[in-house]
């Protein structure tokens, strides 16, 4: 790839940091990262068992590459694990230089087994943007029905609905105590083996479902979103459907050349894969007036 040349609508096989460093200077809108956790996993190339320091070493050199490569009003969606959570967050803040403005939680089951501590069943999401004044968020494409609308009829209600809560839930009915199905939790479910939507060859996959619901609310059509650890091609995926050019890089050839096969597969307008949030059946309840 020449030095200044900006791809669109690729994938590149290879080293994220040194493919980063040949572009020039604020020309991605959204880049979203799902990078190695640093917990072990066994990867084709990639080794995922670096020291604390080597790792966060490394996470500082690719994250100052995505913050470069960001426009003045450019979002970084960032998925990583408890264990380096905390440092992470700290160093695209403090050290980077990005404002925080959520931190979601992504709740699913069927989880990670722990056989001496508490099953591993949710990740972390953080929403950063380069100006906290200046930024896309297009909250209408990701508005849900709020519990006034589907359930008490009020008239109060915002006919446009309420924009999403921060905790993301796999099946409402697995915690019925904590959330019911007419909530504003985000019901995402995990890409299970079965799914039809796994790939089957990375193990790390996304789904389609999550970035939409970023790609939407953070970019418009034709922007430039970015992912340095494409894996299993799913944010170029989710972009591609959704009318937006894309960029990827992948550090093995055997994933990348899969993950193109993937997206040659897609054409912009496809639905995501999981469907739509699912469907709740209004039902209305008696609200009690005063001494009823």
């Amino acid at each position: 790839m020449r030095r200044g040349v900006i791809p669109a609508d690729t994938l590149i096989p290879g080293d994220c940091i040194e493919g980063m460093r040949a572009l020039p200077d604020g020309i991605v809108s959204l880049a979203f990262a799902d990078p190695p956790f640093n917990i072990g996993y066994e990867y084709d190339i990639y080794r995922d068992s670096r020291k604390a320091d080597e790792y966060l070493d490394w996470s500082l050199s690719w994250g100052r590459e995505v913050v470069r490569l960001l426009s003045p009003s450019g979002t970084f969606w960032l998925a990583i694990g408890d264990e380096f959570a905390a440092e992470l967050k700290i160093l695209f803040h403090r050290q980077l230089g990005l404002h925080l403005r959520s931190w979601v939680i992504w709740y699913y089951t069927f989880g990670v087994h722990c056989s001496r501590k508490f099953a591993r069943s949710h990740a972390h999401l953080f929403y950063f943007v380069k100006d906290p004044r200046r930024f896309t968020f297009n909250d209408r494409e990701v508005r849900v029905p709020s519990a006034r609308q589907l359930i008490y009829a009020d008239r109060r209600a915002n006919p446009k609905g309420r924009l999403p809560d921060d905790t993301w839930i796999l099946r409402p009915q697995d915690v019925p105590d904590g959330f019911e199905p007419a909530t504003d939790t985000w019901y995402v479910p995990r890409v299970c083996g079965t799914f039809k939507e796994r790939a089957g060859w990375h193990g790390c996959q996304m789904p389609e479902r999550i970035l939409g619901r970023i790609v939407r609310a953070c970019s418009d059509p034709d922007d430039l979103v970015l992912d340095p650890f494409a894996g299993s091609g799913t944010t170029l995926a989710a972009a591609r459907k959704l009318g937006r050019r894309y960029l990827g890089f992948e550090l093995s050839p055997d994933y990348a050349e899969r993950a193109r096969s993937r997206l040659c597969s897609i054409n912009p307008g496809d639905p995501l894969e999981g469907g739509e949030a699912p469907y709740v059946t209004p039902r209305r309840v008696r609200v009690p007036t005063p001494g009823s």
